[in-house]
């Protein structure tokens, strides 16, 4: 390119000369002869250099062009030669697009990055639904990867209908498991088109632990409240008791009978309620658990050795699956509190649900199960599930099993499955009911 131009100001300077030459001589000729062939030759070759110059210059702006060009399109390997009167502003121009250039990819990589590192699932789709971004998050968090708005039910209806920013709270079935999502849908435009960009989070754990802190702050004031006034009680019916005279007179010997009696139920009650209040206090003051890395398998066959002559004395059968061998960071004593009231009440619902031992011979019943599986979910979470095959939980009151003190039992307390999910939260996961055709399941996932 720098020869090339060397030789065109050379072609330039030579051109001038002769076309300068031309015109002088054919200016002489015409003076001294007038219009003659040696005059019209003349005049052809100063046209002719004439051309030439007009050429030259036509060479010189496509130069200047195809360099442009060049420049435009990230190709460096065009350019001006040292002694070009553009040169400086090229090289500027050139640098000033090279930097402008780098940091814009620069920028692309950071977000490229930022959207693939983030938890937030960010969705950029177009007015009719095709999905023209999204981040790793979304597949996380939805389970399956997302090519079109039609692929999220629900919820890409409403992303659909809505032509206007939107912030809803929305449900979500990942599998057998429920979650809560917040989504927010923004409307914007993009390089001339319309985008709706929609965000979604898992807000499922923060839920559970707002719920187990209200449920804590209840107990603690109910325990703090009903205990004040339960202890004077409980004494004073003890104080009454002792100070009856045995030789009390009464008009009606009946009389003397419904006091003792009344005494003696209230200390009862009061003894009863005394209890019932501990087990307030046993959800409210629920320590934290010491998590250390530990083998799943190992608690799970102390937990089938403890219960192995009370699953014998009922004839059910108990069986154990493991499907994956991974460490969790666990509180070995807790969890395994988890899973014996679990089994407890698998046992129960297989007792009601298919009768004694006895009652099933004779009717020639369903043999009871209980199995219990060590397996990992499709979010690669670990969990233990335990099923049976007995009475299971009628639908109307699915919702209701984990309320503190809610039982359908007539001897139950209501607290062996809210604390159970209280322990599994406090592991970082969480502590679920699937339904099945037949039969109870309950899955503790760790986090």
């Amino acid at each position: 390119m720098n020869t090339l131009n060397k030789h065109s100001h050379l072609l330039l300077g030579i051109y001038f000369i002769s076309l300068l030459a031309s015109v002088v001589l054919l200016t002489c000729v015409y003076l001294t002869k007038g219009l003659s062939a040696t005059s019209l030759l003349l005049l052809i070759i100063s046209a002719l250099f004439l051309v030439s110059i007009f050429s030259l210059f036509n060479r010189q702006d496509k130069q200047v062009i195809q360099v442009i060009k060049a420049l435009a399109n990230g190709d460096n390997t065009l350019g001006f030669s040292s002694h070009h009167p553009m040169r400086e502003y090229f090289d500027e121009v050139q640098q000033q697009m090279q930097t402008a250039r780098f940091n814009s990819e620069q920028q692309s990589e950071f977000f490229k990055t930022l959207l693939v590192h983030i938890n937030l699932a960010v969705i950029v789709c177009d007015a009719k639904g095709k999905v023209i971004e999204s981040n790793p998050a979304v597949a996380r968090l939805l389970g399956k990867s997302v090519k079109d708005l039609n692929d999220l039910s629900h919820i890409g209806t409403m992303i659909l209908m809505t032509d206007k920013p939107l912030h809803s709270t929305v449900q979500w079935q990942y599998g057998e498991q429920q979650d809560t999502l917040t989504l927010q849908v923004s409307i914007a435009e993009i390089q001339g088109q319309e985008r709706k960009i929609v965000t979604l989070q898992s807000i499922h754990e923060l839920l559970l632990n707002k719920e187990q802190q209200a449920y804590k702050r209840l107990t603690q004031v109910l325990t703090h409240e009903v205990a004040n006034t339960i202890t004077p009680l409980a004494s004073l019916a003890q104080t009454c008791q002792g100070l009856l005279p045995q030789m009390l007179s009464f008009n009606d010997e009946e009389h003397k009978q419904d006091l003792q009696l009344g005494l003696t139920t209230l200390a009862t009650r009061t003894e009863c309620l005394g209890d019932f209040i501990a087990s307030f206090r046993q959800i409210s003051s629920l320590p934290l658990p010491m998590l250390v890395p530990t083998q799943v398998t190992d608690i799970v066959e102390r937990i089938g050795v403890l219960h192995q002559q009370q699953l014998a004395e009922n004839n059910i059968t108990f069986d154990i699956k493991i499907k994956s061998q991974q460490l969790v960071m666990l509180d070995s004593s807790q969890v395994e509190q988890v899973l014996i009231n679990l089994i407890k009440n698998a046992i129960e619902s297989v007792t009601l649900g298919h009768g004694q031992q006895s009652d099933r011979a004779e009717k020639n019943l369903e043999q009871g199960i209980i199995s219990l599986t060590v397996g990992q979910n499709s979010a690669q979470q670990l969990y233990i599930e335990i099923a049976d095959n007995g009475a299971g939980i009628a639908g109307h009151v699915i919702e209701m099993i984990f309320v503190p003190f809610f039982t359908t039992k007539q001897q139950g307390s209501g607290i062996g499955l809210s604390l159970s999910r209280q322990i599994m939260v406090n592991h970082g996961g969480d502590l679920v009911y699937l339904n099945r055709p037949k039969g109870a399941c309950f899955r503790c996932i760790f986090g």
